[in-house]
């Protein structure tokens, strides 16, 4: 519950010991945050009555002195100057100010200069700068995500930004959880290098004092790794619940946008997915699709129970009864529907894109060695006219990121057909990514072929066969979590930043991926902390990526590189 906690406390104290009717404003950024972390109906429940973004009630001029006003800001520059012309003429009774992040000096003397009424009761950091979309999982929502795959002499003015948020993302997770960790990185990646540097010197140095909590025994650790050393986790399909709406249909800040589904009623439109709001959901998200089909028949076999005990009214009891349960029926009826409506959707992609076909070769390349019967394989599906374009191009990179040194002439052959099947693929993505994410640039072990214990591990797997063809991958992170908690984590590959050493095991480890985190990889941090090691991880990301995102990213950061060298 770890981290949804810590944001549900801070919006409670935000709210609880203000009395009366209130407004709750604001930016795009804190309302993810609020949207994720509480359902509307809580927020009524503490009196408030309107919510805001802070750029459109700029516009407004319009009093409401019976309204108290909460704000809920990122501390951005012009989020210090949409205060500021609203603090010259206020329309609210009260201003009660709230920070994601820690306020500069002089952002704190420019707002009280601004308040010549003296509407402002309190002014506090709150540090929530992060969307909590899962207990031990969250993610920083940046636009610009292709940033990180670009070198510094690309983009001189947008990397400082990008670095300097996700600094300030990591900073508000360790403040809301206090401690102050010891911190690594992924030697091979500049920007998780340059991220961790920053962020020491921020917890070591420039704030010390805020981040001087009581001493652990073990110091937490915060390990900064690079998505591209593990570019086959967001290229696959997924076949548990909560990571194949994801792939497949997408979600926001755990709400599934459904208006381009046929036609559903206006209350199906959008949909939350969340496993603090939703029973089937907590039970099933980490479930294989296989078994979420039959759990959901028992849950509409439950709910047809409950339908006919209603029909049976039959005393002014029997009414009085079916009016106190109706508010519960309605939420059931509401989750049934919504859940019976995603694996019906989710079924007829499956089954237009051909995808347990395109899964399977997916997996035996992520999984498996075997370099002619994938060549095969993939050759087979680039012919088939039923395999959609996105799906193939899928497929090439899979192979390409598997077999770029054995069998370069192969790989020619497949480019070729990938350019002739379509001409929408620009040619040269199955090289960016290469260029981007090849053996050459990765630290990890990705495809169990370099270490020893590894080629062990998948021997005795490919003898006793697997349980499940499409979800046998595990992600690299798998890898990295198991080598933390025995201590086997290599330093010159995850050096330490300055000399706070790790002593001993630590007992909360984040590990933040630049770049993006995938629901494979959270579902594997879920199941390890449940598997009580001792050790509790969290996990987060820039963004939470699915194969489209990941795809956006690498065609936005080839464009990107490619007019900058015709710049030069």
């Amino acid at each position: 519950m770890v981290l949804v906690s810590a944001v549900r406390d801070y919006i409670n104290r935000m709210l609880q010991d203000i009395s009366g009717m209130k407004v709750l404003i604001l930016d795009s950024h804190t309302v993810s945050v609020v949207s994720v972390g509480y359902s509307q109906s809580e927020l009524l429940q503490k009196e408030v009555f309107l919510v805001e973004l802070v750029d459109s009630i700029s516009k407004s001029k319009e009093s409401m002195s019976h309204l108290k006003a909460v704000y809920f800001l990122r501390p951005r520059s012009e989020n210090i100057q949409h205060l500021r012309r609203q603090l010259a003429s206020p329309r609210f009774g009260e201003y009660h100010l709230f920070f994601s992040n820690i306020l500069k000096d002089t952002q704190i003397h420019n707002l009280a200069d601004s308040d010549e009424q003296e509407v402002v009761q309190q002014i506090q950091e709150f540090y929530a700068d992060f969307v909590a979309v899962d207990p031990y999982h969250f993610t920083l929502n940046m636009p610009s995500n292709h940033i990180y795959m670009l070198p510094a002499v690309v983009d001189t003015s947008n990397l400082p930004h990008f670095c300097d948020r996700v600094v300030d993302g990591i900073a508000s997770i360790f403040l809301s959880l206090k401690g102050r960790p010891i911190i690594r990185y992924q030697r091979t990646s500049d920007i998780a290098k340059r991220i961790a540097h920053e962020t020491a010197r921020l917890m070591y140095q420039q704030e010390s004092g805020l981040f001087d909590f009581r001493r652990m025994e073990v110091s937490p650790l915060l390990l900064v790794i690079d998505r591209r050393d593990d570019p086959v986790a967001p290229l696959l399909n997924q076949w548990t619940y909560q990571a194949m709406v994801h792939e497949l249909i997408g979600i926001q800040d755990n709400k599934v946008d459904m208006r381009n589904i046929g036609k559903l009623p206006k209350d199906q439109q959008e949909v939350v997915l969340s496993s603090e709001q939703d029973v089937f959901f907590k039970a099933n998200m980490y479930e294989n699709f296989g078994d979420i089909g039959m759990n959901i028949k028992r849950l509409v076999d439950e709910f047809q129970q409950i339908s006919k005990s209603n029909q049976s009214i039959q005393t002014i009891e029997d009414m009085a009864k079916f009016v106190d349960n109706y508010p519960e029926y309605r939420k059931m009826h509401g989750n049934v529907s919504k859940h019976v409506t995603l694996v019906t959707e989710m079924s007829k992609i499956v089954e237009e894109r051909k995808l347990m076909l395109v899964s399977q070769t997916e997996q035996e390349l992520a999984c498996n060695g075997g370099q002619v019967a994938a060549l095969e394989a993939v050759t087979n599906l680039l012919n088939n006219e039923s395999v959609s374009d996105i799906d193939c191009l899928r497929l090439v990179m899979l192979y390409a990121l598997r077999y770029e040194k054995e069998s370069p002439v192969q790989l020619m052959q497949l480019f070729n057909k990938l350019a002739s099947r379509s001409a929408k693929y620009k040619p040269g993505l199955v090289q960016f990514v290469l260029k981007q994410a090849g053996v050459d640039k990765r630290t990890g072990d990705l495809f169990g072929n370099r270490d020893l214990l590894n080629i062990a591990r998948n021997m005795a797997r490919g003898l006793k066969g697997v349980e499940n063809v499409y979800t046998q991958h595990q992600p690299l992170l798998f890898q990295t979590m198991e080598s933390i908690f025995k201590g086997r984590l290599r330093d010159v590959d995850y050096p330490y930043v300055g000399n706070h050493f790790q002593q001993g095991r630590p007992q909360e480890v984040v590990i933040f991926i630049v770049g993006g985190t995938t629901y494979e990889e959270s579902r594997s941090v879920a199941l390890q902390n449940a598997s009580n090691s001792g050790i509790r991880f969290i996990l987060g990301g820039s963004v939470v990526l699915n194969s489209k995102r990941f795809l956006k990213d690498l065609e936005e950061a080839q464009r990107m590189a490619r007019s900058s060298t015709a710049v030069v």
